[in-house]
């Protein structure tokens, strides 16, 4: 990677880019947080953002990676979950997506990621976008490797508020293929008379997304995301209430 960049960000990435809990674990479920952490490096000076502002869910998914470790626990599940924010690369989108590097997020300018070089696009995608997915393949492989069976599911949140528009759906589960394994969770849900829909507040679209089509549906896996509105997740015990409603549908 250093010999074929000329990037002033090299060397900038040094913590590791991923974290992995239970990594060899029995169950079937492999738990993805794309979007665990808004760590920025301090010398990107926060990509031009003010410290609200990268605080805010343009930068990470706020209590998704407090409920994807309260569901690895309850399970006994592997979990891998990103150490940095998906502002400076998002793990869930494929590299040629528009907003793989955001220049705009929601309502806010990126400014650290306009006219970014060829170099330093690259540089990011080589040391976070690629180790962080070849290690979630690699979890895949070995299980499969051993003939088990194997389901993926990433653990994200939403914002109540989105351009001004109130989001009424608290938890919705997104899935392309998995028809089937996904309308056993949303029947669950709807069992607790949470507001649980399909496809909401997004859609899988494989042209934009990146755990589900690619290490899911293309491998004939089970996948699926699950999205929790995230001033549901505010308190401890709020995500223990949602651990125990995911837990034993997954």
């Amino acid at each position: 990677m250093h010999d074929s960049t000329e990037t002033l960000e090299y060397g900038l990435y040094d913590k590791p880019v991923y974290t992995v809990s239970r990594e060899n674990a029995e169950h079937a479920v492999i738990l993805v947080c794309e979007h665990a952490s808004a760590f920025i490096p301090p010398e990107l000076d926060g990509l031009g953002l003010t410290d609200e502002a990268a605080r805010q869910h343009i930068a990470w998914d706020i209590g998704a990676l407090a409920l994807a470790e309260s569901l690895s626990e309850a399970l006994g599940a592997t979990l891998i979950s990103a150490n940095y924010s998906r502002l400076l690369i998002d793990l869930n989108r494929p590299l040629e997506a528009l907003d793989s590097i955001p220049v705009r997020s929601e309502i806010y300018d990126v400014l650290g990621n306009q006219r970014l070089d060829g170099a330093t696009r690259q540089y990011r995608q080589e040391r976070l976008f690629k180790p962080f997915h070849q290690k979630l393949s690699e979890l895949i492989d070995a299980r499969l490797a051993m003939g088990r069976e194997v389901r993926v599911i990433g653990v994200h949140s939403f914002t109540p508020v989105y351009h001004g528009q109130p989001r009424a759906v608290e938890v919705g589960i997104l899935f392309d293929r998995a028809h089937t394994y996904a309308h056993t969770l949303i029947q669950g849900l709807a069992a607790h008379d949470l507001k649980v829909a399909a496809n909401e507040p997004y859609e899988i679209n494989p042209l934009e997304d990146m755990t589900v089509p690619f290490h899911g549906d293309q491998r004939g896996i089970n996948a699926a995301l699950i999205e929790v509105r995230n001033d549901l997740l505010q308190k401890p015990e709020a995500v223990r209430s949602w651990s125990d409603y995911l837990a034993p549908l997954l």
